[in-house]
């Protein structure tokens, strides 16, 4: 079948009905975070997996396949989560996984191109070198079936529960390994060590993988700078990292790049020149984000909801960015903040040396919503926390804006961040828990089709430790067009 006939990727915007993504869930890896290498593995605290899986990321998975692939879950709930099944239907190993080409589990990716001798003998000697594993260790993993590697190369421990090299806890968050770009993948370049095996296996199934055949081509990776191993360590300006967090497609024409902690200025440069010279966007915004931990990513600052919907924090919005209903003096004062400066420059392939400029977040995005998606509707923004101290930051930190769009008006967030749900509330959404929605589901009172302007919360106080919400924890493959 070509692509013409059925399209496998392609992604024009941040909200239209989603209809296949990469995930991966939680593995025994992230069970073995220990607190003295908690951060050096881009983690606040330790989390206990087994609450994590059943209790919060199986809902995950639950709706998902509701929305993406119903026939593999309606009406045998029930069965599913016997007891007596153990949740093998969970688990990427197991014949009983529920294998979606939908819901797309990049275990099983992996293990399905390991199944090539040649593909199998590269990746384990790439692995061994990445981590130093020793001859006997490479040897060992040779003798592994496509499944066991396939498991043991990601959480890093054998079947016999020795770990041979250090786990990828953040493998979860499969925003940040890919984005796609209209009908093309850029693949990224991760800030941290900590995640350079994440980038090497999605290379590796990318440009091997069946499914994503026909479209090798469009597969993009971004170049280190020229003779960047000459450069002085310290040398970050010229440091080549992104990640798709920092990454919004908002409209077939126009994409967003985040320059944060994790995405430097050298790799947004280089991804405005390589997309503007294949003539895959018209139209690309800079966001310039401070490099805090707590702003780690664009998304964990905002993400679009419909088209004239999108959550914020405030400290962003216009109102604080220009002092407004402060007094003359403390404005005049206090200036801008240095600390939560942010500084917007937007770029046309038509004549880039003449950028627009926006003075505040809300700005570009009334922009968008208006000019790109030619909404006729009011933009409303909905603020982390309702815009109230100490909130809107307690929430902010516990991805409050870092929501996942199923269709336009539908998102999935977390069930902790109480002041923004009220926010949602107050904006004339419906608030369900994800529980009483499956409930409804199963029963057919309800359907995804049926569901408008709603909040979906899902359980989090485990998965809210990894420092992440839906939006990283999804690569959306395909979404359909937006009218």
């Amino acid at each position: 079948m070509s692509r013409k006939e059925k399209k496998v990727v392609q992604v024009t915007s941040e909200i239209g009905r989603l209809r296949r993504l990469l995930v991966h869930s939680p593995d025994s890896g992230l069970g073995k975070v220990v607190p003295s290498k908690a951060q050096d593995w881009l983690f606040e605290d330790i989390v206990h997996l087994e609450t994590m899986r059943k209790k919060e990321y199986d809902y995950y998975t639950k709706v998902l396949l509701y929305f993406l692939d119903p026939q593999k879950i309606r009406g045998v709930l029930h069965k599913i989560d016997a007891p007596e099944n153990n949740r093998d239907f969970y688990k990427p190993e197991k014949p009983e996984f529920f294998r979606s080409d939908k819901v797309v589990e990049l275990e099983w990716l992996l293990a399905d191109i390991l199944e090539d001798q040649e593909i199998k003998l590269k990746l384990i000697a790439s692995v061994c070198a990445v981590e130093g594993c020793s001859y006997a260790t490479q040897n060992e993993l040779l003798e592994l079936s496509p499944r066991l590697l396939s498991k043991t190369i990601i959480s890093g421990t054998i079947e016999d529960e020795r770990l041979l090299f250090p786990p990828i806890p953040n493998f979860i968050f499969t925003r940040d390994i890919g984005i796609v770009i209209n009908d093309y993948v850029l693949l990224n370049k991760p800030a941290k060590t900590a995640r350079l095996r994440e980038a090497l296996l999605a290379k590796y199934i990318f440009f091997n993988h069946p499914l994503f055949e026909s479209y090798r081509d469009n597969i993009l990776e971004i170049p280190d700078t020229a003779h960047h191993f000459l450069l002085p360590r310290d040398g970050d300006e010229k440091k080549v990292t992104l990640e798709g967090g920092d990454v919004m497609v908002v409209h077939k024409d126009h994409l967003l790049i985040g320059i944060s902690e994790r995405t430097t200025m050298e790799a947004a440069r280089q991804v405005v020149n390589m997309l503007f010279a294949k003539s895959i966007v018209k139209k690309i915004t800079i966001i310039k984000i401070p490099r805090r931990r707590d702003y780690m990513h664009i998304d964990t600052i905002f993400t679009q909801v419909k088209r004239n919907v999108w959550v914020m924090l405030g400290a962003f919005s216009k109102k604080v960015m220009k002092h407004e209903g402060a007094d003359p003096v403390e404005r005049i004062l206090e200036g801008p903040k240095k600390e939560d400066k942010i500084k917007i420059i937007q770029f046309k392939k038509k004549d880039p040396e003449s950028p627009v400029y926006y003075d505040n977040l809300e700005e570009l995005l009334t922009d968008i919503s208006e000019n790109d998606l030619e909404c006729d509707q009011k933009v409303k923004f909905i603020y982390s926390g309702n815009n109230q101290f100490p909130f809107d930051t307690r929430e902010q930190w516990t991805d409050s804006c870092n929501l996942l769009a199923l269709k336009e008006g539908v998102v999935l967030g977390y069930d902790r961040n109480d002041k923004t749900v009220e926010a949602f509330r107050e904006a004339g959404f419906t608030i369900v828990h994800v529980k009483e929605l499956l409930d409804q589901f199963e029963k057919e009172e309800t359907t995804p089709e049926e569901l408008e302007d709603t909040l979906i919360l899902i359980p989090s106080a485990e998965l809210s430790r990894a420092r992440g919400g839906f939006h990283c924890m999804s690569m959306p493959l395909l979404r359909e067009d937006i009218d």
